[in-house]
């Protein structure tokens, strides 16, 4: 391939990946060396499935389009990379073609990760705008009876005269308070922006997070791996509200390990690759902490209703410590994501950008 050529394709914004009719690579533009973790060095002459994967479903493209000589299209395809973050990418595979045989394939590979990203973010703010408009009505609707409820209860404690009736009462006003806290939990979803922002060291809030959690009796017998990122800078947040965040998200994976004697490794580190984007539409540097436990794992129903208000599989929960920790991480103008599957543990990817959130 000539250099001019080369030029060409290296200024192309798409990954440009040529096969050979042995699906063997024969060429790779600056971005596809990008996306597949590789240089054209190293993986000129290999089988694209040596740098993919061999059951990856480019692969499977790939052979797919050599034995039938038609172009295909695959979207969303999942690319795991050794030492970066992986990526999701739109793949479009073109046969070389001599006469009738194909002699070679053209794969496209376009980037869609930040663009899945701030899908995920439109739809994380859209579902914290319905939770304000419901909480604002069960505010509306429950929170002044109560205290109706609480007084009348109190007159009735103070004029019983058994201690079955002082009992009863006593648990009438319990529980309007217990109540009453849940709504004020609830409400939170429909305040504005309360951050009280200052920089702030991520490791530091994540020691104080684990120096809280290991202070419960289920933290006391899982082993915590801390693989921290020294380079990553001082950021603008608010501390408090991503101990919380943190908190809540710890407590959950313990809670998850209750009864074997589990693993939680929680890692930092920055990434460019996903980047996230402000409300006026800048890129940003981004800090990812994961939190990853050896757990059960959950299965894709649940996944899909845990962020949910009210929602939990835990007696006594309350369903909120979770759509409470996405909220916040939202008002950073970060996310907040989970993967799971029943027997693998769970992973929790919360991405924060590295500027004050306005």
């Amino acid at each position: 391939m000539s250099r001019n050529l080369e030029s060409v394709l290296d200024a192309v914004l798409d990954g440009v990946v040529m096969l050979d009719a042995d699906g063997k690579i024969e060429f790779l533009n600056s971005e596809a060396c990008r996306i597949l973790d590789s240089s054209l060095q190293t993986a000129r002459g290999l089988p694209i499935g040596n740098v993919i994967g061999v059951e990856h479903s480019v692969s499977e493209l790939s052979r797919i389009v050599l034995a039938s000589g038609r172009p295909a299209i695959q979207r969303e395809q999942p690319i795991e990379r050794k030492l970066l973050p992986d990526l999701v990418v739109d793949v479009e595979a073109a046969p070389m073609m001599d006469g009738l045989t194909a002699t070679g394939v053209v794969l496209m590979l376009r980037d869609c990760t930040i663009q899945n990203n701030q899908r995920e973010l439109a739809h994380h703010r859209e579902e914290l705008s319905s939770f304000g408009r419901i909480a604002a009505g069960i505010a509306h609707e429950v929170k002044n009876p109560l205290g109706g409820i609480r007084g009348a209860a109190e007159i009735l404690l103070s004029r019983a005269s058994d201690d079955k009736s002082k009992r009863a009462a006593d648990l009438i006003v319990r529980e309007v308070d217990r109540i009453a806290l849940l709504v004020e939990d609830f409400m939170v979803f429909t305040k504005g922006d309360e951050l009280r922002l200052a920089p702030l060291n991520i490791h530091r809030v994540l020691d104080d997070v684990l120096a809280l959690a290991m202070l419960d009796p289920i933290g006391r017998q899982i082993e915590v791996h801390r693989e921290f990122d020294p380079s990553i800078p001082e950021f603008i947040g608010d501390a408090d509200r991503l101990i919380q965040v943190f908190l809540n998200l710890t407590r959950n994976a313990l809670q998850a390990m209750e009864d074997q004697d589990g693993t939680l490794v929680i890692s930092t580190r920055m990434t460019l690759d996903h980047r996230l984007s402000s409300k006026d539409g800048r890129h940003l540097p981004t800090l990812m902490v994961k939190l990853i436990d050896n757990g059960p794992g959950i299965d894709a129903a649940t996944l899909e209703k845990l962020a949910t208000p009210f929602f939990t599989t835990r007696i006594g929960g309350t369903g909120l410590g979770l759509a409470v920790s996405r909220h916040w991480v939202a008002k950073h103008e970060g996310t907040l994501r989970i993967e799971s599957e029943p027997g693998t543990g769970t992973t929790v990817f919360v991405a924060l950008p590295i500027s004050a959130p306005r």
